[in-house]
């Protein structure tokens, strides 16, 4: 991904922003929290974390808001590696979510972890 930089340089950015965790504590979230999967449909019907719900970064702001209507729901966002959930994490603090999370390493590193999946 080095032919990215522009990209990295947002993502280095948005993580200055927001909170980031572990997947060791995003399993161990509130059971009042969401937990959210912004990868795309197909990576998300494949696998994804246990409990996760799909809203991808695409549709992400144009949905939150059905599924969580109040704003200080504690969110915790991942995608595939961590970087589009830290974009994520940042928009919804911007939308004025006040308890949002980015899972540090993502999906990959909860899988590594081996932590539940659901296909």
């Amino acid at each position: 991904m080095a032919n990215n930089p522009r990209f990295h340089q947002l993502v280095a950015d948005a993580k200055t922003h927001i909170r980031e965790t572990t997947p060791q504590e995003a399993q161990q979230r509130p059971a009042n929290s969401l937990f959210i999967d912004v990868r795309e449909g197909e990576d998300y019907r494949q696998e994804h974390a246990e409990g996760a719900v799909h809203l991808s970064r695409g549709i992400l702001e144009w949905k939150i808001e059905e599924v969580a209507p109040d704003l200080s729901t504690p969110i915790i966002c991942y995608c595939g590696g961590g970087s589009r959930s830290a974009l994520a994490a940042e928009s919804l603090q911007k939308m004025g979510y006040t308890n949002v999370e980015s899972m540090a390493g993502g999906f990959k590193a909860w899988r590594e972890q081996g932590l539940p999946t659901s296909s």
